[in-house]
């Protein structure tokens, strides 16, 4: 429904009720729109544009199609390995992005279909609160009985000297960079840091990774990051650790970077450097304060339901800052759009034990549930199990065998806690333990399950034996 408010005759704003108002219509925005409007719900969606999220245009889709120019390379060169005659590999960064670009439009038309779809009122413009009940979008006034805030995340400016005068690129902006760098210093050794870090290299850019904490993917546990770290160390990239940095300047034509490493300052210097130090709630220009939602260091805190500060406010997907993982954007924002329509009953409650996440480099990296360290944070009684694909068949067969396989499992019952795997496939090979955890299995189940040999899959069953037969000395 809509009203046109006028001074003097003259119109102003256009006045829009809804019963629920999505902002962002990425993954979780379109998630939470298209559960709302299944309960019943009159649903608007609000998007500045340019439509399709920021999987498809800036994330997951886009990184994984360059990333797959870069594997075909690796693999090319090793051909005499395999008993192939050489193949010289020359990469085109501007071919290899003409090809994200193809697919990337492809995805982002199916998405803006969905959003155009007549089910949804689509509103193409910024979004402002201006009470708990009112949102200011373009020159319509939106008023609803429950909003859901899904506007994603973008780059972090960290407070380096130097790092934005500098002209260092984000991991946005290097999407579309044609002219590949003569040498890359990758600020940052999370999930984006190293999977650009490792595409660059694999076309033929020397590259600088530069990592304050003592070994690359530090949130999770040390034997996984430090196995990834040697690995591509292998591969030619320079992996410096326990390393800060401190400022950013541009010399002439490359540009310096001064850090501290062991104690002492070092320069390093390059054609480019990736500011890949993580992403921070998209909420500027919001005006959570009038909507009277609490925000905590850049992060709209919400309840396991989904809620903000506000009971008929929710926020999903990035603007928590608790899991930048699409899978578990789409869960939350299809718990706020139930819960949005049902406000009497009990809310469905978004339930972290099977958090999982991958980083595609290569190696891959993938986990899910409790990390060693967490478990130890927690207090619990557990026992883990560990097994190489070094010494595994069908990784052998492959040429594939940097990594292992890690389960914690409870020390009593043996019911499994979380997994971490390093190794080939790891995207892949991590959904069984997932399935497993699903049904809170346990090691003696994945014993159980008949695994196909030979297969990857097959060595998830080592450690699972291992830990069963701990289970027994004990």
């Amino acid at each position: 429904s809509f009203l046109t408010s006028t001074i003097n005759g003259r119109c102003m704003t256009t006045q829009r009720t809804h019963d629920v108002v999505v902002i962002g219509g990425g993954s979780a925005g379109y998630a939470a729109a298209r559960t709302a409007g299944e309960a019943g719900a009159d649903v608007a969606i609000v998007d500045q544009g340019p439509l399709g999220g920021l999987c498809i245009l800036r994330g997951c889709m886009p990184t994984k199609a360059l990333l797959r120019s870069a594997e075909i390379a690796a693999v090319m060169r090793r051909a005499p390995e395999f008993g192939l005659s050489p193949v010289e590999v020359r990469a085109s960064l501007s071919a290899i992005v003409d090809r994200k670009n193809r697919l990337v439009r492809e995805f982002a038309e199916y998405r803006i279909q969905q959003l155009r779809d007549p089910a949804f009122a689509l509103y193409e413009a910024s979004a402002t609160f201006l009470s708990p009940y009112r949102l200011q979008v373009g020159s319509t006034c939106l008023s609803a009985k429950s909003f859901i805030i899904a506007t994603g995340s973008v780059p972090h400016e960290v407070a380096i000297p130097g790092l934005t005068e500098a002209g260092c690129v984000t991991s946005d902006s290097v999407l579309d960079r044609r002219e590949q760098p003569e040498s890359l210093i990758v600020l940052g050794a999370g999930p984006v840091g190293l999977e650009f870090g490792q595409f660059f290299a694999r076309i033929g850019t020397p590259v600088t990774l530069v990592q304050r904490a003592p070994h690359v993917l530090s949130h999770l546990d040390a034997d996984v990051g430090v196995a990834l770290g040697q690995a591509l160390a292998a591969e030619g990239l320079r992996v410096m650790t326990d390393t800060q940095a401190l400022r950013v300047q541009r010399d002439g034509k490359k540009m310096a970077v001064s850090v501290m490493h062991k104690g002492e300052e070092e320069v390093l210097a390059g054609d480019l450097v990736l500011n890949a130090l993580g992403r921070v709630p998209n909420i500027a220009g919001l005006n959570l304060s009038a909507a009277q939602v609490t925000v905590d260091a850049g992060r709209v805190v919400v309840d396991d339901g989904m809620r903000t500060s506000q009971p008929h406010i929710f926020a999903v997907g990035d603007v928590t800052n608790l899991y930048d993982v699409v899978h578990i954007a789409i869960q939350q924002g299809e718990l706020a759009g139930w819960n949005a329509c049902h406000p009497g009953d009990p809310p469905r409650r978004f339930d972290d034990r099977l958090v999982a996440e991958v980083i595609f480099t290569e190696p891959q990296v993938a986990a899910v549930g409790l990390t060693e360290k967490a478990c130890r944070a927690r207090g619990l009684s557990y026992l883990t199990g560990t097994y190489p694909f070094a010494d595994h068949g069908k990784a052998m067969c492959l040429g594939s065998t940097q990594g292992f396989v890690k389960l914690m499992a409870d020390r009593t019952n043996g019911t499994v806690l979380g997994a971490e795997i390093v190794g080939p496939e790891s995207g892949e090979l991590i959904h069984e333990l997932i399935a497993v955890m699903y049904y809170h299995g346990t090691v003696h189940d994945l014993l159980r399950i008949p695994h196909y040999h030979p297969t990857l899959a097959e060595i998830v069953t080592y450690p699972a034996e291992s830990i069963v037969e701990q289970m027994r000395r004990s």
